[in-house]
């Protein structure tokens, strides 16, 4: 069906079919035409019960589910927008010729947030094939300033088929299309100023393009777009009051220049498959296999090669040691007496450590009284006196040495008068 849509004082012929909500209803949309179905959230309130209190204002959160009677989904050419649970929901999208001559049947739930109660109705699209459509020559825009449901009021969709058919100026004109960006690859917007998602729409007409909208294809142009810089379009004055286009990402197709691709599809035959001569199943007794000597090689072998370094390993830690006997033997005795006062003298600082409060460490006494000349050795818990101990000596002979610290013969300091 035609509406008549007045926008600057132009009567536009606008073939877009707009229609509401009802039970079980009958479209005839047109292929190659937008189509555009409101389910008013009114229409559905009857359904369900009234608020409890007589008097109150119902505004029960509504939303839609609507798939094609027998499967989960609609159709791909049909699309469905609810903002919010308190909105409208629209069905929306543009048929083409295959769906021509088949009867679509649309269920459509309404489901009561407040109550959880359920409505369903049908909705039976009869796509029509006409001659005129689709127009030969369709431009795409992109309108940065609206969302979607936006676009799909017919006052706002009216007021831009408006202003193209004052830039255009073709006999007939229809609007073909209408997609969200987000559809297309683009981004969510920040929720900050006022952003919109942005929409595509694409319209058709019978003539030409016009010289304002070949503008864009001017090298000029296609410079300022690859440097991101908005184009000068002579007629943008003529939208940018209610629409903001990104005429950088405008579309112009002519539908006779464009060769159609043919996608040869393969012959499907009797549904026979060919033959192949005598089925042979595998014999009924199978040959038995042994497996040992996958067994040595996976789990023999290398426990073997374990074994055999286990036990270089336990001959070299056990059996080859030396002792403490042997070592003391081979060891000068000098080395042995500095050895035992290093070891004396870390357990004489270990027992400090464990009380602060004890006297000076025998270490630091000295040997004698610098006034009387007395001797004072310093006094060991243990008998083996190793300040008497010289630091050098003649070296005994082996076979009188024994296998502790010899006692060095001790030896007498006199002091000297003063």
């Amino acid at each position: 069906s035609a509406q008549k849509l007045t926008v600057c004082n132009v009567c536009v012929s606008v073939v877009t079919i707009l229609s509401r909500s009802h039970a079980d209803r009958n479209v005839y949309p047109s292929a190659g035409v937008l189509f555009v179905h409101v389910l008013e959230r009114e229409h559905f309130k009857g359904e369900f019960p009234p608020y409890p209190k007589s008097g109150d204002a119902s505004n029960d959160p509504i939303t839609f589910n609507t798939n094609l009677m027998g499967f989960p989904d609609r159709p791909g050419w049909l699309r469905y927008i609810q903002r919010t649970s308190h909105s409208d929901g629209v069905l929306y999208g543009s048929p083409t010729s295959e769906h021509v001559g088949k009867a679509t049947v649309i269920e459509i739930t309404a489901y009561n947030r407040r109550t959880f109660e359920t409505a369903r109705h049908n909705l039976v699209i009869n796509i029509m094939a006409t001659e005129e459509f689709p127009l030969p020559y369709q431009a795409e825009f992109y309108i940065k300033n609206m969302n979607v449901e936006e676009m799909l009021a017919s006052e706002v969709l009216g007021d831009f088929l408006g202003a193209v058919k004052n830039v255009w100026q073709p006999e007939r004109l229809n609007a073909i299309n209408i997609t969200s960006a987000l559809d297309r690859g683009g981004r969510v917007p920040l929720p900050i100023n006022n952003l919109k998602e942005g929409v595509y729409v694409m319209v058709g007409a019978d003539v030409p393009f016009s010289s304002c909208l070949r503008e864009v294809e001017s090298p000029h142009n296609q410079l300022r777009c690859s440097q991101e810089m908005e184009p000068v379009i002579s007629c943008d004055k003529k939208f940018r009051a209610q629409f903001h286009i990104d005429w950088c990402k405008i579309s112009l197709v002519d539908v006779n220049k464009v060769a159609p691709v043919y996608i040869p599809r393969p012959d499907p035959g009797t549904g026979i498959l060919p033959e192949f001569g005598e089925y042979n199943p595998p014999s009924e007794s199978l040959k038995s296999r042994d497996y040992f000597s996958d067994f040595l090689v996976t789990l023999a072998v290398p426990a073997a090669v374990a074994l055999v370094l286990l036990f270089i390993l336990g001959y070299t830690m056990c059996c080859r040691r030396e002792g403490v006997e042997k070592r003391n033997m081979q060891t000068p005795d000098i080395q042995l007496v500095h050895h035992s006062s290093i070891q004396k003298s870390t357990k004489e600082l270990r027992s400090m450590s464990k009380n602060r409060e004890i006297s000076w460490p025998l270490s630091t006494l000295p040997v004698f009284n610098p006034v009387s000349g007395e001797v004072v050795p310093p006094i060991h818990p243990d008998n083996y006196e190793t300040t008497s101990m010289p630091l050098m000596q003649t070296q005994a002979p082996r076979h009188a040495r024994l296998p502790g610290i010899l006692t060095p013969p001790s030896i007498k300091f006199k002091a000297a008068p003063f």
